[in-house]
């Protein structure tokens, strides 16, 4: 069913050739793509790390992604909301998640004049296909009412092997016992050739979108046992290690111009279990801080080497269903003209808890009765350089790595763009790639990104555009070059970052520009109004 490592290096390989074919119209502007609309990849990870992927200086083996970045486009910052469903809204609305309701303090209610994407992408013509991760937490409609053509879904992220919550079609399916054989990662992928398979055979004349929404790496950690043997032992060295050699490729590959961030081993989510509930829930090798490697016991080290190598396998797994969904796209004749894009909803979690059907201490790690969480050690490394985790507004929480890849539409080939850009800027993109108009529906406020397209060409100077973030008491503004960003378990103390300086927030300067944090903290506030009369003046009409 699934490709092996050798075939995913030989597909890589054979895209990059074909990635040449129509050359003549490589540098055809892209505002006229829209007289043949190129088809639509979005694929998503869940909670994965910013420096995970062999292309963005990770040690993980993924090929396909590789080949894809080499033929295509990496970015460098691309923004996220720090956390799996707002920037899921965010993806398919265009719209801030306050702006949409995507707020637990508003109760994660709907806006009247919100829509999804897939709608407005019917105006073109195009038929949505949908596989994997749905998690619009309040959002009133399936995916079908939503505007996909075809769906398959499944509700319980916390199960890999064994979901309960299985819907095709919007329709409930049979409960999926263990031992099995099912894989949620493989059986995504599935789903989404299944549809395409169906697309070509029935409305091949028809552009399509594919939005494939992996749970991998999310916890629990579960992986299939011989993509685990790949990475037995290549976490022993410890995670210290592996951040100083990721920010080392990182750096020589030109993704990122700073220093690497501090372990703070100091924070960690305050909703992780205790020390002593992981050592008698989990195991006596579970840490609860990013500590120095090091300090750990030998018992310790080889149990969190045995995690990482689960994460490990988990994107390896992703990245072969990617190959396999992309072989299905180049059967098609299609590969030209899909336009492909990757990114994670967040950065690498530092959560160790124990939910769903809890951890049994005999169950092999990995396995359908495990349930491990990769934690704030590992967590730090997979993020590399960046500060923190999901959940935050630093770095590491929100800062996505982003693969492009359109042969027909981008005539680039294997460069970086360092434009800063945010998750809201996808559904703008997509519109002005389907040639759809981008005005938004009736009593909608105007789409607050900005279409990537020229982007594609060459880095943009935007000037002093302005991002914002808000998620569970943390804040946090980017105007132009300047960060200021807040965490809640911080006594609600703003800090401030010069960004091409200081990627990996190592230098603090709300003392040294008080009055430049005071217009940036002014103007988080002014957005944060400005958002929630969007939302009330939706929940009006």
């Amino acid at each position: 069913m699934c490709s092996t490592k050798v075939d995913r290096f030989k597909i890589s390989m054979g895209r990059r050739v074909t990635c040449f074919t129509g050359i003549l119209l490589f540098f055809a502007p892209l505002f006229l793509v829209a007289e043949n609309p190129p088809n639509i990849i979005l694929v998503v990870a869940d909670d994965m790390g910013f420096s995970d992927a062999g292309c963005y200086g990770g040690e993980i083996q993924t090929p396909i992604l590789d080949g894809l970045a080499e033929s295509g486009l990496k970015f460098t910052q691309m923004y996220s909301t720090g956390r799996c469903w707002p920037s899921r809204a965010v993806l398919l609305t265009g719209y801030y998640a306050q702006q949409v309701g995507m707020d637990p303090r508003k109760g994660k209610e709907w806006p009247s004049w919100s829509r999804l994407l897939p709608l407005r992408l019917k105006e073109a013509g195009y038929r949505n296909y949908h596989s994997g991760k749905w998690h619009l937490k309040g959002m009133p409609a399936d995916p079908s009412v939503s505007g996909f053509d075809r769906s398959f879904y499944l509700g319980d992220q916390d199960r890999f092997f064994s979901p309960r919550k299985v819907f095709l079609d919007d329709q409930p399916q049979p409960v999926i016992l263990r031992d099995s054989g099912f894989y949620s990662t493989v059986a995504k992928a599935d789903y989404a050739i299944e549809f395409l398979k169906d697309h070509a055979a029935e409305t091949s004349d028809q552009p399509f979108f594919l939005f494939l929404a992996f749970f991998a790496p999310h916890f629990p950690l579960h992986a299939l046992p011989e993509d685990i043997e790949t990475y037995k032992y290549v976490y022993l060295r410890g995670w210290d290690v592996v951040r100083k050699e990721r920010w080392s490729r990182l750096t020589f590959m030109s993704l990122v111009d700073s220093g690497m961030a501090e372990r703070r081993e100091e924070i960690y989510p305050s909703w992780n279990l205790s020390e002593d509930e992981m050592v008698s829930q989990i195991h006596s090798g579970e840490v609860a801080y990013a500590s120095p490697w090091d300090d750990l016991s030998e018992e310790q080290k080889q149990f969190q080497a045995h995690k990482m190598a689960i994460h490990a396998a988990m994107i390896d797994r992703m990245d072969q269903e990617i190959g396999r969904v992309m072989d299905q796209v180049s059967r098609m004749g299609e590969s030209d003209n899909t336009f492909f894009v990757f990114v994670s909803d967040n950065g690498a979690s530092g959560e160790i808890i124990n939910r769903a059907d809890k951890h049994d201490p005999t169950a092999p790690l990995g396995s359908a009765g495990s349930y491990l969480c990769l934690g704030p050690g590992w967590s730090t490394a997979a993020n590399t350089p960046m500060s923190l985790h999901k959940h935050w507004n630093h770095e590491g929480g929100i800062s996505s790595p982003m693969v492009v890849h359109w042969p027909k539409g981008i005539s680039a080939r294997g460069e970086i763009r360092h434009t800063p850009a945010h998750f809201i800027d996808f559904v703008p993109t997509f519109l002005e790639l389907a040639g759809v108009d981008t005005s938004p529906f009736e009593n909608a406020p105007v789409f607050p990104g900005r279409s990537l397209v020229e982007v594609f060409k060459q880095d943009q100077d935007w000037g002093y555009r302005t991002l914002f973030w808000a998620h569970s008491g943390n804040r946090a503004l980017r105007d132009g070059d300047w960060k200021a960003v807040m965490r809640r378990d911080n006594g609600n103390r703003w800090e401030l970052y010069n960004m091409p300086a200081d990627r990996a927030e190592l230098n603090d300067l709300a003392t040294t520009y008080p009055d430049r944090l005071r217009n940036l903290t002014s103007t988080w506030g002014r957005l944060r109004e400005q958002f929630d009369r969007d939302f009330e003046m939706g929940r009006e009409n």
